[in-house]
């Protein structure tokens, strides 16, 4: 087959066959189709789009580019469930929803990817809590499942590498928000785990790769016809991201307010979706999640997850996270009543600080980050704190106050 002849197919609209398209996964795979031809079918497929075949079969050949993890027959072990956000600013449900899902008696393997965009990452998060081994292998994985009832992990070599290489390229060529794209990347993962149930947030607004709630229902309706094609049973939610979720953006400040959260001090909105989240996918009263979320339970079983992944789960707090050499508040310039903050403002900041990646290669810094962000409809006066921001120097903070501030409206 001709790249190029395929490539300009779709660049004009044209459709690619189920065969053209396990051709293009191979070739992606395996290496011999360039970087470069695929960033250019990437981009046609962002602008073009897919047909509801063309997109399973990008997502069923991504799919199969690996291994397929299964678990046993339904009947013979604990249903297998587990979560996937679309991406949002301060989103850090993952690292609340799978133990406390663990806890209800489900078995829960998360596997997770690294930031996109001005988006945070569940494994760059992980990655801050010192030790903490986000490289399982399929045994390890499964050993742990049996015993643990929950893994946090990225891809392994043979999951998924289709996905994997396509990732990279989506996060530097501008091409995150196709909708096939995104539903291929979500559900290969997915479909890959070996999964009975599945529930995705799905998020839409200024620090969303949605941006708006007709095109977020667009994705839902995607993401939960190729579970079905699938034999996935998938719910959708759809969560706005037009402010930050809880008060904290970045990496490690994220982690201490997830350890927050299990001891009973975490923002409501947190608190909210993760509940709602575990309702989907799980028959237990939200009540007896609420507690098993903030009574200690769902933390005593982060804590053995975090051990059994190489880290100290019991020595796990505020202090033993990476700490960066600038701490600044930022404090309000005027007063008035906080209409919005916008997301994408504090994305841009945290990413520009250093959490998150401009290109492939970037490295992350885990320190930096901002928190006890300010929620909109509170009422402020000059000099009352707005943010605090964890930065590598004082030009850093300063460079990430103002495009926090730019993002800030007053209500008329």
């Amino acid at each position: 087959m001709h790249i190029p002849t395929l490539i300009a197919r779709k660049r004009d609209a044209g459709s690619l066959s189920t065969e053209e398209i396990d051709f293009l996964i191979a070739g992606l795979t395996g290496g011999s189709i360039p970087e470069y031809q695929w960033s250019a079918m990437a981009m046609a497929i962002y602008f073009r789009g897919m047909s509801i075949e063309e997109t399973w079969a990008l997502t069923r050949a991504m799919r199969d580019s690996g291994e397929v993890l299964t678990w046993g027959a339904p009947g013979s072990r604990p249903p297998v469930v587990d979560k996937h956000s679309t991406g949002g600013i301060g989103d850090k449900t993952s690292l609340l929803l799978a133990p406390l899902l663990a806890c209800d008696g489900l078995w829960v393997p998360m596997i997770s990817g690294r930031g996109l965009g001005i988006t945070g990452g569940t494994l760059d998060k992980l990655e801050s809590i010192p030790g903490f081994r986000v490289g399982l292998s399929v045994e390890e994985m499964r050993a742990q499942l049996e015993r643990l009832g929950c893994f946090m992990a990225g891809q392994t070599a043979m999951l998924c590498p289709a996905d994997r290489k396509l990732y990279a390229l989506r996060d530097v060529t501008g091409t995150v928000p196709a909708i096939p794209l995104i539903t291929a990347s979500i559900m290969s993962k997915k479909l890959a785990e070996g999964l009975d149930r599945l529930v995705l947030d799905v998020k839409w607004g200024s620090g969303a790769f949605m941006q708006t709630r007709p095109d977020a229902e667009d994705l839902a309706r995607a993401l939960t016809e190729a579970g079905r094609l699938g034999g996935v049973e998938v719910r959708a939610l759809l969560n706005p991201m037009s402010e930050t979720l809880g008060c904290a953006a970045g990496n490690a400040v994220e982690v201490r307010e997830v350890i927050d959260t299990f001891h009973g001090k975490g923002p409501e909105d947190l608190i909210d979706l993760t509940l709602d989240l575990a309702c989907a996918v799980s028959d237990t009263p939200r009540e007896t999640h609420f507690q098993r979320l903030t009574d200690g339970t769902a933390w005593r079983k982060f804590q053995e997850m975090v051990t059994a992944q190489g880290g100290d789960g019991e020595k796990l707090n505020a202090d033993a996270l990476p700490q960066a050499p600038v701490v600044k508040y930022l404090t309000a310039p005027f007063s008035g009543l906080i209409a919005a903050l916008d997301a994408a403002a504090v994305g841009n900041a945290v990413l520009n600080l250093g959490a998150g990646r401009s290109r492939a290669e970037d490295a992350v810094d885990h320190s930096v980050g901002v928190d006890h962000l300010i929620k909109s409809g509170t009422e402020v006066r000059p000099r009352d704190v707005l943010c605090r921001i964890h930065a590598r120097t004082e030009a850093d903070a300063d460079a990430a106050g103002r495009t926090i501030l730019a993002g800030i409206a007053l209500e008329d």
